[in-house]
């Protein structure tokens, strides 16, 4: 399902952000647009394109948001793109979480047979759990 643009930027503000904090506000996001040479971009227009109220932004106000956040312009324009930089996003999203950080940092080193296996067990956990219900692979 096609994404709106106000849902893709939405999902930026959710993601990436600073460690231990929450989302950036939109003065931040005004800031580091102007401070990365971008173009005017007030943070009410940003509240506008993330909440939907405006949905006709110009090339250049996405390719500074992109560059902000530090994804491809191609996430707003090409749904291939933006379902692979949403898994990429939501795997940086889950390294936040201390607990998943230690057991990937534990598992550097293992054969990729003992890492299989290891997936395998998360899987299965994450089943039992039903977390993999609705989980769709980055391709589909």
């Amino acid at each position: 399902m096609k994404r709106s643009l106000a849902e893709k930027v939405d999902h930026l503000f959710i993601t990436l952000h600073p460690r231990d904090r929450g989302p950036y506000s939109y003065k931040e996001v005004e800031a580091g647009i102007r401070q990365q040479g971008g173009p005017p971009m007030s943070s009410s227009y940003i509240w506008q394109l993330r909440t939907g109220k405006r949905d006709n932004p110009t090339m250049k106000h996405l390719e500074a948001l992109a560059g902000f956040f530090g994804v491809s312009p191609s996430y707003f324009f090409d749904e291939e793109s933006s379902k692979r930089i949403d898994a990429e996003l939501s795997m940086l999203s889950s390294m936040r979480d201390n607990q998943v950080r230690s057991v990937a940092m534990r598992a550097s080193g293992l054969s990729p047979e003992t890492l299989q296996t290891i997936q395998s067990f998360i899987e299965r956990a994450r089943d039992l759990e039903g977390l993999n219900s609705g989980d769709q692979t980055p391709e589909g």
